[in-house]
């Protein structure tokens, strides 16, 4: 395990996936790696949608900092939750990674229109899975560190 700095910022992650093994895979991979970091877990895009703005049952919760956005979920599926992300002032400057099993060039193309960070395809097997997730890691401290106007603007936006 790679050590964090002790004044590092915690890094909010939201992940949005209905698949209970992929929700604990990439939590282990956080869990041990060089970013602080807390994993939030959500099984359909219309619990992601209330966790991003603080509503419901996640009311007072922090703004995450990162999204992993699966596509194919039941109810509001990723492609939904992307698009009303980035139709929210609120909500659009969120970084979103799109990490799914679907590698259609139709889900690739309509998740960069819909202003997707990234997007990766999930690979079948176990040991494939988790050096994505590592991936992950590098890729989430690059498109969380808003520039400072930004990060200035979105502050008061915060639930604490």
């Amino acid at each position: 395990m790679n050590k964090t700095h002790k004044n590092a910022k915690m890094l909010e992650i939201l992940a949005v996936e209905d698949n209970p093994a992929d929700i604990r895979y990439l939590s282990e991979v956080f869990k041990e790696g060089r970013l602080l970091n807390r994993v939030t877990a959500v099984a359909d895009g219309d619990a992601a949608l209330r966790c991003l703005r603080g509503e419901g049952e996640y009311a007072g919760s922090v703004r995450p900092d990162l999204v992993l956005l699966d596509l194919n979920m039941p109810g509001k599926d990723g492609r939904a939750v992307l698009e009303e992300m980035r139709r929210d002032p609120a909500l659009a400057a969120v970084p979103v990674i799109v990490l799914t099993t679907s590698s259609s060039v139709d889900d690739v193309s309509r998740s960069y229109d819909l202003k997707a960070n990234s997007y990766m395809v999930k690979p079948p097997d176990l040991g494939q899975l988790l050096k994505v997730c590592m991936c992950l890691d590098n890729i989430g401290v690059a498109l969380s560190a808003l520039p400072a106007k930004k990060r200035q603007k979105t502050a008061h936006r915060r639930t604490v």
